[in-house]
């Protein structure tokens, strides 16, 4: 059998452990193959895959064999660091060493974690300092529209100074690169937003485009890839929805998931590029207001779960 996937579930007390089991037991009952393992809470997961009808098993070791038709479940047992993000911490080793395929993961509540000495501001730094200093770039894939964060969470008044020529080349770079290797797009159309309204109205309404996100898109031009931009943020999502470009450059996290939830919510998936291993996961957070009820949609889980196994198979 191929390396399973990983899944951390995240939070324990959010929807993660919910919509996660939910989605593996519902594949199962379509007849797909469930390989796959759980990495996360333990008695918070046991009553999330109670409560959906899945089997679970815990192991000693992620590779140990399980009775019946079970997915297995490691719990960390690192006590210094809190428990979703040990399960990430221990993916990512098993992923480097090829006891895995991908890396899944649910919604991790980035103010709870912080309170708890964690010290980055979520998933994706997280995972490039795993990874050992890798640049992730932060993406968007599934629905509609495709879409990749210039910058991410950070607050709105800091992003016009973290816009440079060289973060917005090397997000334009990356996402290209992912695009022809990893979905198998041979000459990827990406489309860059400006910062400000009416991408800056030549300079009156701002001055980012002519200063920085202009000239990195025209040295990408001159390296010969397919950029378009910078243009407003308006026309450059309805040319990623219509199917013109195959992925948006957003300047700020807002400007990039807006559209994209309001035309894909639970068809999109985060996708991690610019690591070393696969990594994918919901587009959405942990949810507290719902956690428990039963009612929590699985459409995004599902989804993540199909895009990892997409680029599995392409790079195996």
């Amino acid at each position: 059998m191929s390396a399973p996937l990983l899944v951390t579930p995240g939070d324990p007390i959010g929807i993660g452990p919910e919509v996660t089991c939910r989605a593996l037991a519902e594949r199962r009952a379509a007849g797909r193959a469930v390989n796959a393992v759980l990495l996360g809470h333990g008695e918070a997961i046991e009553a999330a895959a109670a409560a959906a009808g899945l089997r679970v098993q815990r192991v000693m070791r992620v590779g140990d064999v399980v009775a019946g038709n079970a997915v297995p479940l490691f719990v960390p047992s690192d006590a210094d660091e809190p428990v979703e993000a040990a399960a990430i911490r221990d993916s990512v080793a098993l992923l480097m060493d090829g006891a895995g395929s991908a890396l899944v993961t649910g919604p991790i509540h980035k103010a709870r974690l912080r309170s708890r000495g964690f010290a980055f501001t979520g998933h994706t730094d997280f995972l490039g300092h795993l990874c050992g200093g890798a640049r992730p770039v932060m993406a968007f894939a599934g629905g509609r529209m495709r879409v990749a964060l210039v910058t991410v969470h950070i607050p709105l008044s800091a992003v016009p100074s973290a816009i440079t020529v060289e973060r917005v080349r090397y997000v334009v770079r990356t996402a290209h690169a992912a695009l022809r290797k990893d979905l198998g797009i041979a000459k990827p159309r990406l489309v860059v937003c400006g910062l400000n309204p009416h991408a800056g109205e030549d300079g009156e309404l701002g001055r980012e485009e002519l200063e920085v996100i202009g000239p990195a898109c025209e040295a990408e031009r001159a390296e010969g890839r397919d950029v378009l931009g910078p243009i407003s943020a308006e026309a450059a999502v309805r040319m990623g929805a219509d199917g013109r470009a195959d992925l948006v450059v957003a300047m700020y996290h807002d400007q990039g998931l807006a559209p994209l939830k309001l035309l894909d919510f639970g068809d999109s998936v985060n996708w991690t590029l610019g690591l070393p291993i696969i990594r994918t996961s919901v587009d959405h957070g942990t949810a507290d207001d719902i956690a428990g009820t039963g009612t929590a949609d699985p459409s995004s889980m599902h989804a993540a779960i199909r895009l990892a196994e997409q680029l599995v198979a392409r790079c195996t």
